[in-house]
Order: C-alpha cells, then structure tokens, then sequence
C-alpha cells in the first residue's frame, strides 16, 4: 500500500478507506486481536480522523472489527469456526438454489452461463483474478435468479456480503483460478443437461473447495 491514495469523490471517502481496512484484515495483514491506530491510517492515506471513524463503524457492523470504549478499535478477521459456518449456509443455501435454477432456467439464462463460463476461462489462462472474481459473482447472480425465489434472493441478499469477503481474499491466490473454473464447468454442464442431482453435487464440491480455499488462504486454525 503506498504512502497515498487518490479517493475520487468525497461522499465515498469512508467506503474506500473502509475497503483498504477490511483487505488488510481479510489478508492477515491485521492480526486477529491486534489494535488498528486511527493515527496511523489518518497519516498514511492523509485523510482526517472523521471517515475513518466512520468506517470504522461500518466494519464494526460487518463483524470485522471489535470496538472497546477506551481502548480503541481490534481486528476480529474470521475464525476457523467463522469460515466454517459461512461456508455450512452458503452450501446450503446455494445447493437449493442450484436445484431450484435447474427446474426454472430459462435458455436465455443458460447463454448467460455459458458466456460467463467462457469469459472466466478467457482470464483464467491471463491470471487476471480481479477479472475472475467479477466473472464469479455473475455466474452464481444468474443461479440466484434463475432460481426464480424472491425469497431466496433476498435471504442471499441480506448474505451477500459475507460472500464478498470471503471471495475477495480467494481469488487473490491465482493458483486457484483454473480448479475455480473447472468447478464451474461442471455446474454448468448439470444445468445444461437439466440434472438437478449433478448440478447439486457439482456445487456442493464447489463450496467444499471454496472452504477449503478459504482456510488456506486466512491461514484459520
């Protein structure tokens, strides 16, 4: 991280410094417990303490950041007992919604899917993980709504940002890029044959890669 940052609209100013406080956590770069110094933020991006506050707040709310009166703001990152409870509801969340898709997926979906599956494999073979990562969220956007459940969709709404997080560390290790690919592949290639056991099992093993990704790369013990 460089001495400065260009922060383009003020209205902003506290999601991005927000952002470059939770990647930090989510890395490790924070370790868990360790006092995060207001002072020390406010001079290297040479911005004042009030957005700052602010976002801290705002991570406060996401569950990354404890805040003791008095003593200031700590990393909580995520537990190994955190990432195994996100990764226990997505499964289950998304394993429905896959079965769901399967019986009300429209061709015109499909093609999205495999658009998106081809583009992931175009910037998969560039190791371009941010391109990957935008790629991802889409693909599983198009399941959440060919599932065809408000209900579903705002329950992985309220969730989403969890996922968020979680994907945002993952897909900074490139070398996993291509098994993300693959498992996408084989989702697809359920849902294109209208096999709603297949497709759950396909992301079933998704999700069990994804924790075990997740483990390795929040080092959780």
């Amino acid at each position: 991280m460089s001495g400065s940052s260009n922060f383009s609209h003020a209205f902003s100013l506290t999601d991005e410094i927000a952002d470059i406080i939770r990647d930090r956590i989510l890395k490790g770069e924070y370790r868990i417990g360790e006092k995060i110094k207001e002072n020390q933020i406010a001079t290297e991006l040479k911005v004042s303490r009030t957005p700052i506050r602010e976002a801290f707040k705002q991570l406060e709310s996401e569950g990354l950041i404890d805040y003791i009166p008095n003593r200031g703001c700590f990393a909580k990152g995520f537990t190994k007992r955190d990432i195994e409870d996100i990764y226990a509801i997505r499964k289950a969340l998304e394993v429905m919604a896959v079965e769901w898709a399967v019986e009300r997926i429209t061709d015109e979906e499909i093609n999205q899917l495999q658009e998106q599956s081809d583009l992931m494999e175009f910037y998969v073979k560039r190791r371009d993980d941010q391109k990957v990562m935008e790629i991802n969220t889409d693909f599983h956007d198009v399941i959440y709504t060919a599932a065809g459940s408000r209900f579903m969709a705002q329950v992985l709404r309220s969730y989403k940002e969890y996922i968020r997080q979680t994907r945002k560390a993952l897909f900074s290790d490139k070398d996993s890029l291509e098994e993300v690919f693959n498992e996408h592949r084989e989702i697809l290639d359920a849902i294109k044959h209208r096999d709603a056991e297949k497709a759950k099992e396909a992301m079933g093993r998704h999700l069990d890669g994804s924790k075990r990704r997740a483990e390795f790369v929040y080092n959780v013990k």
